[in-house]
């Protein structure tokens, strides 16, 4: 089992060395980088390639590390106590009965491999991180109520992101392998947008690249990544822009901060923080 480029995604050498190793090897693959570099779009990407499912937690500042695993339906138990379960086929005295699985739940009861995907892990709290530590590494978890222990069936292939909002604990980085994505350079970006538009004119992905880079350069709050690069490139297509007529038409498809607009407009440079 290995993953290669697709057909929508430009895997470098070294990124793709250690996806394979992180599958290979059963650990969990910590990816770091600004928005927009592909972090969470690789995830996908080797579900799809790979022909495997995958099962996303989305991770917020108030999540915790048990509801990523399961929560029991307290409501729905009380209820069918008190107004009965004969139309429903529950049984009151079965906990299992009223356990919603989380994402981690449902990738360790899952009879096939799958991908699991732990997005933007940062957003988290650190005790919300040190409590998936065992779960991730042993991939197991315990059921409190009825003191049972989840095991895997078949350990899932983790990745985990991160944007770098929060620092992560020094015990869940010792634990994970940890990839950098770096800001593609020109020749790269230029092999990802032939991945999306394999017929873009080379006149005008030149001008487009040229102001990509440039207005990334400025200093902006929030400064234009690939992802915005694809949609605007989409939309000079779409409207048959030409090298000749390249001005930055539809700025908002690149910049996305009303500050950074409004920057522009009047010509200035924000300055970057160090």
């Amino acid at each position: 089992m290995e993953f290669k480029s697709t057909d929508s995604y430009y895997l470098d050498p070294e990124l793709g060395a250690i996806v394979n190793m992180a599958i290979a090897l059963e650990k969990p693959l910590l990816l770091t980088g600004e928005a927009g570099t592909g972090k969470t779009q690789l995830a996908f990407e080797i579900s799809r390639s790979l022909g495997m499912a995958i099962e996303v937690l989305r991770c917020k500042s108030t999540i915790k590390g048990e509801e990523a695993c399961y929560v029991q339906d307290t409501v729905l138990r009380l209820n069918d106590a008190r107004f009965g379960t004969t139309a429903t086929g529950r049984d009151v005295n079965n906990f299992f009965d009223y356990v919603i699985w989380g994402p981690i739940g449902r990738a360790f009861r899952s009879p096939e491999r799958v991908v699991l995907l732990l997005d933007e892990i940062d957003k988290t709290e650190s005790d919300v991180q040190d409590n998936l530590l065992d779960v991730l590494e042993d991939t197991e978890f315990t059921i409190r109520e009825v003191n049972q222990t989840v095991r895997a069936t078949k350990p899932p292939v983790i990745l985990v992101t991160s944007n770098a909002k929060r620092e992560l604990s020094d015990p869940f980085l010792r634990r994970c392998f940890c990839h950098h994505i770096a800001f593609p350079n020109p020749e790269q970006m230029r092999e990802i947008v032939r991945l999306h538009f394999p017929d873009v004119d080379k006149g005008l992905l030149d001008a487009a690249l040229g102001i990509f880079y440039e207005l990334r350069g400025r200093g902006y709050e929030k400064p234009p990544a690939t992802s915005e690069l694809l949609n605007w490139l989409g939309a000079l297509q779409h409207a048959r822009v030409t090298p000749d007529r390249l001005n930055i038409p539809f700025v908002g498809t690149l910049l996305k901060r009303t500050e950074d607009i409004l920057s522009h407009r009047g010509g200035g440079k924000r300055s970057k923080v160090n």
